[in-house]
């Protein structure tokens, strides 16, 4: 389970560092590490410790519990095994490219995305 959650965290940890438009040098600086430490806290390659963690969080901006969201606990290899490094890559185009966004274009989208809620909720 705690490579589990590794892995968990890392994926919170690169998605909100690249949302915010961070390098890992930045954040790696930030609290005092080098830059390939952030990437294996990103890859869960290592754990982070608890005043670690603190201190991603408050350098981020986020609360420790937005590192906590979504752990379902322990998931067993087939499914790990089924989840695709390309949903990745497509979340980093798309924080990428939103972050290029005008804040005019960025609250059009974000419009458009409030409405597409509503019309799946109103059927």
């Amino acid at each position: 389970m705690e490579d589990s959650f590794n892995t968990h965290l890392g994926k919170r940890l690169r998605m909100r560092r690249l949302s915010l438009g961070l390098t890992q040098t930045k954040v790696a600086n930030a609290i005092n590490v080098t830059f390939q430490q952030i990437q294996k806290y990103e890859k869960g390659t290592n754990g982070v410790s608890s005043s670690r963690l603190m201190q991603l969080a408050n350098f981020l901006k986020v609360p420790i519990t937005y590192f906590y969201e979504d752990f379902s606990g322990y998931k067993g290899e087939s499914e790990a095994e089924n989840s695709s490094s390309d949903s990745d890559l497509n979340y980093s185009f798309l924080v990428k490219t939103f972050s290029k966004l005008s804040e005019s274009e960025k609250t059009k989208v974000l419009q458009i995305l409030r409405n597409a809620v509503n019309l799946k909720e109103t059927g």
